[in-house]
């Protein structure tokens, strides 16, 4: 089971949900805004991603950046499920298998063998 993780009022993961609906590819969307990752989701995430998958061209991040930066490690995985519009998105797994950060037509492609 594919999983793609972000938020529904954002272009980039409209782009994804597209992509994968239009290349009837099920998977299933997990709404940061109606279920907050877990620290293990985001532990998930930044092992794959080789740091704390931040978005930091984002309005939230650029709004708390101050105050995050001052944070231990696990304050700000805590911080993160506060407020999940700072992670990066969209993020597609299988399984507990983080597949990409982002959407790029292409790459999807790829990794998806279509």
């Amino acid at each position: 089971m594919y999983y793609l993780f972000g938020i529904s009022n954002c272009d980039t993961v409209k782009k994804a949900r597209t992509y994968l609906e239009k290349k009837s590819i099920s998977f299933q969307f997990v709404d940061f805004k109606k279920a907050a990752p877990t620290v293990e989701l985001i532990l998930l995430w930044q092992k794959a991603f080789g740091d704390l998958a931040i978005n930091a061209k984002g309005q939230t991040y650029k709004k708390h950046s101050a105050e995050f930066e001052k944070l231990t490690f696990q304050e700000r995985v805590h911080f993160l499920i506060k407020y999940p519009s700072m992670i990066k998105r969209p993020i597609l797994q299988k399984e507990k298998t983080v597949l990409c950060f982002g959407f790029d037509e292409k790459e999807y492609s790829k990794i998806l063998g279509v």
